[in-house]
């Protein structure tokens, strides 16, 4: 569950040798659990206004970085030191509600003075309190201008989707628990806000919503996060947690990316370095054994520092998902007029759709707008109202659910995986024991030996993500696979799906990921209406906001100017934005030469023919554009 804790802040003026407008110091670091170092000696401070993502592997501290800075778990050694008299907030991962408690109770619950007011004026008026105590109440809301207050409560509240303040704790899913306590952490107006993944289990809207209200905030913010356009849009600063050291980038994702690589190609140029002259001190070592304590000291020394450089490594180790996939025929999953409902909630309306092979189709839409129950239809798990579904006798179904880890808690790593195969078929005739391919995911044989119940969030995801894969699935549905996964992690699992051979459905609200995995998109609008939408999320994105508007085309006149002006420098966004386009430019072509020749084939009815010539000229018109984009942005890239 989540929630959030609310630090009583001690500072001591002897301490304070760092900048006034310092918020957070941190000073030597170091937190173990048994023979595991999570990190050692790590130092960073925190200015007035930074707001700092904190990235790393799974299982490499993030979370317990952030609980050692709120004093939730103590570390080994070192000083965290806030600046007095600030107000601090933290969103964890698990929350400390009492089911007792109703969403108005939890949310009034704050230290906020605005907070108390507003709480002490809505009991006099919910208990009908007259007299001297409704006057102070009164009072109080007028001097410190509650009133403002309750209207941010109602924004806030509206803008997460959290039900009726009157609704029980106990009543609400882990999602929703979230957004109350992520709620109220916004609340309580704090100075500075510590986050763990504060955007699992927003839809699309609110991620957006939030990243537009954390980069407006005067906030000073410390979060974790895998979301990359977070990232990118709300961060000023990026500290990396790598083999236990802290790196800090000034700068938002775009410039992390760019001078990580920078970093790993300067210490592999070192580490290079000392490995040739590490021989050449080896041999000084081995001579005169018997001799050696004459030998120099100081160069002793020397020795064993270099040998420690040149045993750094610099390769990050990735997951890899090279597993074969079970041969899918023509016939996948035939949708035919297929209807769905709950009571008087219509989910599905005499949809219709053949799922083609190799296709990727992303699912976007509200929260509760009938994306779970078009999953569980293609499951199986629930039956259609009305209509059919018709399932191709070699689809072989693989379903990674947002909220189905089932991993036995007091079971081995090694057993879950041995409890599905002990060989493991790869493509090209390969096979892996199971313990091998625990440790191409990234399970060195130390951590199989350990139990389910030990292995951080994000390690179970991926436990669970190879249980899903290693049965050779050919028609993949994904619900929420990014969550609690490190970018490494995501990286591999795009450029997996990117080449996986059958059929893949996701669902998701990491827009970086939706944008680079999907073909196109059904964008589920309610009543049961869904629509098809040839493009990424950021075309739907731009549709959505009207932002686009088509204009007449005109000719580029050339001149002295534009001939001599420099392009601007291209960054992540326009990486990104050109890799999108290598994808979606040859499947609009493939589309267009399909539809030419259905059109060209006599075969299509009056109607169908209609259609098929309407949906050619937008695909035709879709394709002109982002050729012209194309152009423009291969200039930076070819």
């Amino acid at each position: 569950m989540y929630g959030i804790i609310h630090l009583k802040i001690i500072c001591y003026n002897s301490i304070l040798t760092f900048a006034w407008m310092n918020y957070l110091s941190v000073e030597g670091l170091s937190k173990s659990y048994g023979i595991k170092q999570l990190y050692q000696n790590i130092s960073f401070g925190l200015n007035k206004g930074d707001k700092v993502g904190i990235v790393a592997k799974n299982g490499t501290g993030k979370s317990t970085l952030l609980k050692s800075i709120s004093g939730i778990e103590s570390a080994d050694s070192g000083t965290v030191v806030f600046r007095n008299g600030i107000r601090v907030s933290h969103l964890l991962q698990e929350d400390q509600f009492s089911d007792a408690q109703t969403i108005q109770e939890v949310i009034y619950s704050g230290n906020h003075p605005k907070m108390k007011a507003s709480k002490e004026y809505n009991h006099c008026v919910a208990e009908g309190i007259e007299g001297s105590r409704m006057e102070n109440a009164l009072e109080q809301m007028n001097e410190l201008d509650a009133w403002s207050f309750e209207s941010r409560v109602s924004e806030i509240l509206d803008k997460l989707k959290i039900p009726s303040s009157s609704t029980m704790i106990k009543t609400l899913s882990g999602g929703q628990r979230k957004r109350v306590a992520l709620g109220r952490v916004l609340l309580e107006d704090p100075d500075l806000i510590l986050l763990d993944e504060p955007t699992n289990h927003l839809d699309l809207e609110m991620i957006e919503w939030l990243e537009t209200y954390l980069t407006t905030s005067s906030a000073t913010i410390l979060m974790i996060t895998h979301d990359r356009y977070f990232l990118e849009n709300v961060c000023s600063v990026i500290l990396e947690l790598d083999q236990g050291n802290l790196y800090r980038y000034e700068g938002n994702y775009s410039y992390f990316v760019e001078k990580k690589a920078d970093r790993h190609e300067l210490e592999s140029t070192n580490v290079t370095k000392a490995k040739n002259l590490m021989r050449k001190e080896l041999e000084w070592m081995r001579r005169m054994p018997k001799a050696r304590g004459t030998k120099s000291k100081a160069r002793i020394d020397a020795f064993y520092r270099l040998k420690e450089e040149a045993s750094k490594r610099v390769r990050e180790e990735n997951v890899n998902l090279n597993i074969k996939t079970t041969r899918l025929g023509s016939k996948t999953v035939e949708f035919h007029n297929v209807s769905h409902h709950f009571d008087q909630l219509k989910t599905l309306d005499k949809f219709s759709y053949n799922f083609q092979r190799f296709e990727r189709v992303g699912i976007v839409g509200k929260n509760g707008s009938g994306k779970s129950t078009f999953l569980n239809l293609l499951t199986g798990d629930i039956e259609p109202k009305g209509g059919k579904i018709v399932i191709g006798d070699t689809v072989s179904v693989g379903y990674y659910k947002q909220d189905g880890i089932q991993l036995k808690e007091d079971k081995k790593v090694i057993d879950v995986i041995k409890d599905i195969a002990e060989i493991i078929p790869l493509e090209k005739g390969q096979k892996l024991t199971a313990s091998q391919m625990l440790g191409r995911f990234l399970f060195p044989p130390k951590v199989q030996q350990q139990y389910v119940h030990t292995l951080s969030g994000g390690e179970k995801r991926r436990l669970y993500l190879l249980t899903v894969l290693m049965r050779n699935p050919n028609f993949l549905i994904l619900d929420e696979p990014t969550n609690d996964l490190d970018i490494n992690t995501m990286n591999v699992l795009e450029d997996y799906l990117l080449s996986f051979k059958g059929c893949l459905v996701v669902v998701s609200h990491d827009r970086y990921f939706m944008d680079k995995i999907a073909d196109h998109l059904f964008v589920f609008e309610g009543e049961g209406k869904i629509k098809d939408l040839v493009g990424s999320y950021s075309t739907w994105l731009h549709e959505k906001q009207q932002t686009v508007i088509k204009k007449p085309k005109q000719d580029k006149k050339i001149t002295v100017d534009n001939v001599d002006e420099k392009p601007k420098k291209a960054g992540f966004k326009e990486k990104r934005e050109f890799g999108i386009l290598e994808v979606e430019i040859p499947r609009l072509e493939k589309k267009k030469a399909e539809l030419t020749e259905r059109i060209a084939s006599g075969a299509l009815s009056h109607e169908a023919l209609i259609e098929a010539s309407e949906e050619l000229g937008t695909i035709i018109e879709e394709l002109d554009v982002k050729t012209d984009r194309w152009l423009e942005l291969s200039e930076h890239f070819i």
